[in-house]
């Protein structure tokens, strides 16, 4: 199993071909082709895993998508990881569209999905239609995602009418942090099933499961036809998200259960500095070789 994101590209033909047809026009064999949500649809019915990260900046994005991450998630986790902040409820919906550019740019394989920030979801259906609209247009991104199941179900069917792919959000509702008095398991097995049944029916592409036991996780992914994004949801998933901070090792040290961190990049960046502080110091650099005759 890899341990850092410098590897090669892995190649996985069912997925990804490198000379295709599209339109009846033959395609350069160097550009890959695009992940769209027929291609999460075929990947669920053909058995392969989908693989889905955080990304809030190109060279992050551009990273990720080389090394073949099928879905990239520019989070409103952001406002955690990126921004310092205690929840994702800061983050607004132009700093959001401002890191989606970016990986939007970066991305030319993976599909980017975009979270709608608190309070773009909860208000008004027009204005969640507006803020979706505004991810389409502003940036190289989509779809979006919504937290929320059945009783956002009116909010999806009018996202995805207006042409905008929708990744529906059940389980552990990060925007809701305060209403569910902090980030909680949730184990209410017939709500969660009726959450993505009805997001499935209203049109979302795509069901996201955070935060539940293995058994739920597999109840919902059975229960609906769409693929399902599991992150502590167990492995009876269409495929895994986690935050790529997480993941790599760059964080503040607190890692949930249900991360694994496969690199220790915060370790790495911490070791170069130490010894670039170092090697000013004792006069090392700049040597001979980073100087000008």
């Amino acid at each position: 199993m890899p341990t850092s994101l410098s590897g090669g590209r892995p190649v996985i033909e069912a997925i990804v071909s490198m000379s295709h047809i599209d339109n009846g026009n033959p395609q350069p064999a160097n550009l890959p082709r695009r992940v769209t949500t027929k291609t999460l649809q075929k990947m669920r019915s053909d058995g392969i895993a989908i693989s889905m990260l955080t990304a809030y900046d190109y060279p992050t994005a551009e990273a990720l998508d080389s090394a073949g991450v099928d879905v990239l998630l520019v989070g409103d986790s952001l406002a955690m990881v990126v921004q310092g902040h205690e929840t994702t409820l800061p983050v607004t919906m132009d700093q959001m569209l401002y890191h989606a550019e970016m990986v939007g740019r970066a991305a030319k394989r993976s599909m980017v999905v975009v979270d709608l920030p608190f309070p773009e979801g909860q208000l008004e259906i027009n204005r969640s239609v507006e803020a979706s609209a505004r991810v389409l247009k502003e940036t190289k991104c989509h779809a979006v995602k919504l937290e929320g199941g059945a009783e956002q179900a009116n909010r999806i069917e009018a996202i995805v009418t207006a042409g905008i792919p929708v990744m529906a959000h059940v389980g552990l509702r990060p925007q809701s942090v305060h209403v569910e008095g902090g980030y909680r398991i949730q184990r209410q097995t017939d709500k969660l099933l009726a959450d993505a049944i009805a997001a499935e029916r209203a049109g979302a592409f795509c069901v996201l499961i955070e935060c539940v036991p293995t058994e739920i996780g597999r109840a919902i992914t059975d229960a609906v036809s769409v693929p399902t994004i599991g992150i502590g949801a167990g492995h009876h998933v269409s495929g895994q998200v986690l935050v790529t901070h997480d993941m790599i090792g760059f964080n503040s040290g607190y890692l949930p259960k249900f991360v694994k961190q496969f690199s220790d990049v915060r370790g790495a960046i911490t070791q170069a500095a130490q010894e670039y502080c170092q090697a000013i110091r004792t006069g090392q650099f700049p040597g001979k070789e980073e100087s000008f005759e």
